[in-house]
């Protein structure tokens, strides 16, 4: 099945949590919309699987209702993960977090423990944005290989929107003693995974003589190494470039789990 062309314009949801510290307008549905500063956004990205330049990219942004202490809380989250991204975690003080985000010094401990727990809860709301929408995935009734398509495009294209975050997950939170023993949410990311596969071979999509439990782990170990590269060698110096990772990614794993790809492992 081809990434690119008419063939492969199939729309992507994805969610992510982000923000920025000044207003912002986001494309939605061919309109503009303006997004209040400091309040906690839910990004549901949807775009077409297409290449080139004039490629459509529609960017839903659904501000979520809270409470005046809710959007605190995410303001505070959001001035973290630019801190802990430019200084690093272990450089970085509370009172860094404070001033980035505007606030009194002791606000930030109103909300929570300690730094420790600042960088828990950005590993915990971002992972299960991403574990949401990759079960949204796995639950729908498109062609596997699609699925398996959807997930790349999730995981790589979250540099797109927020690369301090990926910045962060990468450097602290795969780093760090504490966060490594919450294996129950690392845990269901990998099972998530596991079950596409399995059910695109029970569907007769992908080869049953491969383990599913097994090529789902090349799958993400391949979206980790991509990921961790742009953060540790080099970031991508386009969009272009994330769509290429997509296609190699695409290429070497996906199309190797479809039948097709049979023959080609026997030759």
């Amino acid at each position: 099945m081809p990434i690119g062309g008419s063939d492969a314009e199939t729309r992507i949801s994805a969610a992510a949590l982000a923000s920025k510290s000044s207003p912002r307008s986001v494309k939605a549905h061919g309109s503009f919309e303006r997004v209040p500063s400091g309040r906690p956004t839910l990004l549901l990205i949807e775009c077409p699987f297409a290449t080139g330049r004039d490629a459509p990219n529609t960017l839903r942004a659904l501000v979520a209702s809270s409470s005046p202490a809710e959007e605190k809380r995410r303001l505070l989250l959001n001035a973290a993960v630019r801190v802990f991204a430019r200084k690093g975690y272990h450089a970085s003080k509370v009172s860094d977090i404070a001033k980035e985000a505007g606030v009194a010094y002791g606000l930030l401990y109103h909300y929570f423990g300690s730094k420790d727990e600042v960088l828990e809860a950005i590993f915990r709301e971002t992972w299960g944005t991403m574990l949401q929408a990759v079960r949204g995935i796995e639950e729908s009734d498109e062609p596997a290989l699609v699925r398996v398509r959807k997930v790349v495009a999730i995981v790589l294209r979250s540099w797109e929107f927020d690369p301090d975050l990926i910045r962060v997950l990468v450097r602290e939170v795969t780093r760090s003693p504490h966060l490594q023993q919450e294996v129950d949410e690392i845990g269901a990311a990998f099972d998530a995974l596991e079950r596409i596969v399995a059910r695109g071979q029970a569907e007769g999509d992908f080869r049953t003589d491969l383990d599913a439990r097994l090529a789902s782990r090349i799958l993400y170990g391949a979206l980790e190494q991509i990921l961790t590269g742009w953060v540790l060698v080099r970031p991508p110096e386009s969009n272009g470039e994330i769509r290429q990772a997509e296609r190699a990614v695409y290429s070497v794993v996906c199309e190797g789990l479809s039948l097709d790809g049979r023959e080609g492992a026997r030759n």
